[in-house]
């Protein structure tokens, strides 16, 4: 009797898991979706919770999360993130400030089955502010498996006063 309790308990555990996954193939089904769902899964008011699973789902397994800015001497550098390095790193500042990562502009190039957009995005903390606190370009790779695209890296760096965001990439193709 306690074998057949266990199996049922196991089973019933099993398909409320099932039941519990959630059905994120239309954020992945396009190029335009899947990009759509990386802004606005990082976006959010101050004290909004981010859907770190659906974050998760947008990258294929090994991808990268690159930020370049300056070192303490002035010198250009990088550092490299898986996505759960990042959602450690960025994931309770983003909830503690608010952030609202906005597309303003975006050029694609695709080849068969893997895709470059280079999206230019503004930043404000709160989605009623008018003016950003920041902007930047985001180099994003992507690889279609004939199911899905997958987020392979993500590759960005901030706009500054020596390198503002040339003109060409404030607008849409």
């Amino acid at each position: 009797m306690k074998k057949i309790t266990l199996i049922l308990l196991l089973f019933s555990i099993s398909l409320s898991a099932q039941e519990e996954k959630k059905d994120y193939s239309s954020k992945v089904a396009t190029i335009d979706s899947t990009i759509a769902t990386l802004y606005s899964v990082i976006s959010g008011d101050k004290g909004v919770k981010r859907d770190w699973d659906l974050f998760k789902h947008l990258f294929q397994k090994d991808a990268k999360l690159i930020a370049t800015n300056k070192n303490k001497n002035g010198e250009s550098v990088v550092k490299y993130m898986s996505p759960d390095d990042y959602i450690s790193t960025a994931g309770n500042w983003l909830v503690e400030n608010g952030f609202h990562e906005v597309e303003i502009s975006r050029k694609t190039q695709t080849f068969g089955n893997i895709a470059h957009v280079f999206t230019t995005y503004q930043a404000f903390k709160s989605k009623d502010d008018t003016t950003p606190f920041m902007r930047g370009i985001n180099s994003v790779q992507l690889f279609n498996d004939g199911k899905r695209w997958w987020i392979i890296n993500i590759y960005w760096t901030q706009e500054s006063e020596e390198n503002p965001i040339p003109e060409k990439y404030l607008t849409t193709d």
